[in-house]
């Protein structure tokens, strides 16, 4: 990319500051043609690749040589280029960094970063792949948050072993909590994510902290230690991914983290979007949203995320990808939270592969429902980009049907001429305002639904039982049904003949087209 290099210089120049006194670390890009992780002389450099130390960027030369001033406590990585793979680990993630500690981590209970040796050449080993034409589909995992082995087991059995061997993903994230809390959990999630064969990438969320530690930049020790930098880029032939950790840890105070982002952080962005033509996909993955699940609750620091904005405005195709909710949301940010492009920016509020936590009464697979608070189902996404940098999306109900998209509630019994004051709820689980819903009976006219922000009568059901149970129907119950910012009603007629009638629903989905869910009523005559 020759118009990158000039941007990419003039921005570790003026990124470096005083680090550009210390000594830098230098090293090599290079074809490892052997497999070995290891540069001979044999092997080939390669030019034109991405080398951060985290705040600062260069791009190899035509030798796949690169120098960035040392950063003690940060961690060094490649940024994985378009039509090249990176070496993985024994645990098969990907491997692309180097961490920077001489002196090692201070001590946290789950062990942090032990120290590093210098080396005399930071190597990153490639090796070239055959160029893929056509989509790139990337799985993506909300929140697999297990607290326990027996969590790590549900989301082995519910997510994971279903579509081994099945799927067609050529790169998979996960956005954030990967455990909930217990970071020796990491190796056992790990094994299960690694059985999906594709790199896989890792979002850092406010259960990946290390709450032992005295500040935030040393709160993600733990994390990284096993998943490398928690802010980095990946470049595919479709899309650029930029994955960032956004949670400000504040120990001692609450609640003990914000979301947000570091200087470094931004140093990094401004120097890697300038080696971006201004029409690329760009593909932000974070945990903790931009926009307030809670209006007028600053959960993510506003002045970051007008300055996060301002870099991104003048960039067509941008889309956020967030978490952390365990709900699921489209959400598109305009004037109102800061956004000045020329569209509405998309972003997709992923639901969690654990739903509420693993909660709920168990299946016949001894695996508990976990519905999320808003009545999706839990599950995961696919994102599917285009080479023109376009995408779809779609969501997949944990053991699901392909089509499964849309839940529905219905009494099971009416009477016959009664005012028609109760109805059908349809839960579009990817539906947002502008989605088109609508209902008909028996094959007859379609009308449309009318979306309401309230419960899912379906989990509310669900809550009932849970109260009125004299025992424990699960280990946990689910959640207090919220209201559902993807929920229609329909009034379901009374004036029919007795008997059992066909409730038909279609939703039209932006990116999958018509979507329908059935069920019935039935309509009894009343004695006096």
């Amino acid at each position: 990319m020759p118009h990158a290099v000039p941007a990419v210089l003039i921005a570790l120049l003026a990124t470096s500051g005083g680090a550009a006194a210390q000594t830098p670390i230098a090293g090599r890009v290079f074809d490892d043609a052997n497999g070995n992780g290891v540069y001979d002389v044999r092997e080939r450099g390669i030019a034109g690749v991405k080398v951060s130390n985290g705040r600062d960027l260069a791009v190899t030369d035509a030798q796949g040589r690169y120098t960035v001033p040392m950063r003690e406590g940060a961690t060094a990585f490649v940024v994985k280029p378009p039509h090249y793979a990176t070496a993985s680990g024994a645990n098969g993630l990907p491997l692309f960094w180097h961490h920077l500690f001489p002196d090692g981590s201070p001590p946290l209970r789950f062990g942090g970063i032990a120290a590093t040796a210098p080396l005399a050449s930071y190597d990153f080993p490639l090796r070239p792949i055959a160029q893929r034409k056509g989509d790139l589909k990337l799985l993506v995992f909300g929140d697999p948050q297990p607290k326990s082995l027996v969590d790590v087991g549900y989301y082995e059995r519910d997510i994971v072993d279903p579509i081994v061997g099945k799927h067609d993903a050529q790169l998979g994230v996960s956005m954030g909590d990967i455990v909930n809390d217990d970071l020796s959990l990491y190796p056992a999630v790990n094994r299960v994510t690694a059985k999906l064969g594709v790199p896989w990438l890792h979002v850092a969320g406010n259960h990946d902290l290390d709450f032992d530690a005295k500040r935030d930049e040393e709160a993600l020790l733990g994390f990284r230690n096993v998943f490398g930098p928690d802010t980095y880029a990946w470049e595919e032939p479709q899309a650029s991914f930029i994955v960032m950790d956004d949670v400000v840890y504040m120990p001692g105070k609450k609640p003990s983290y914000v979301g947000g982002l570091r200087e470094d952080q931004f140093a990094f962005l401004d120097a890697y979007l300038a080696t971006l033509p201004k029409e690329r996909r760009v593909v932000i993955a974070v945990h903790i949203p931009f926009f307030e699940p809670v209006p007028g609750v600053e959960t993510f620091r506003r002045a970051d995320r007008d300055r996060l904005f301002a870099m991104l405005a003048d960039r067509p195709n941008v889309l956020l990808l967030s978490a952390h909710t365990h709900n699921q949301r489209h959400y598109f940010h305009d004037a109102s939270t800061g956004w000045h492009g020329a569209k509405p920016l998309h972003e997709y509020n992923v639901g969690a592969t654990c739903g509420a936590f693993w909660s709920g009464v168990k299946d016949a697979q001894d695996i508990p429902d976990t519905t999320m608070s808003d009545g999706t189902p839990n599950g995961y996404a696919w994102a599917t980009f285009k080479p023109d940098g376009s995408y779809s999306l779609r969501y997949q109900v944990a053991r699901g049907a392909k089509d499964e998209a849309i839940g529905l509630h219905a009494p099971k019994v009416l009477r016959r001429g009664a005012y028609p004051a109760f109805g059908v709820f349809a839960n579009v689980f990817m539906g947002d305002a502008a989605t088109r819903v609508e209902v008909r009976i028996d094959g007859g006219e379609w009308k449309p639904m009318k979306r309401v922000e309230q419960p899912d009568p379906r989990l509310v059901v669900e809550n009932i039982a849970d109260d009125m149970s004299p025992a424990l129907r699960g280990y946990d119950r689910s959640p207090e049904a919220d209201p559902s910012t993807h929920l229609w009603r329909g009034a379901l007629p009374t004036d029919l003949p007795v008997g059992e009638h066909r409730i038909e629903v279609r939703a039209f989905d932006r990116w999958q087209g018509e979507q329908r869910a059935q069920s019935s009523y039935r309509l009894d005559d009343a004695k006096e």
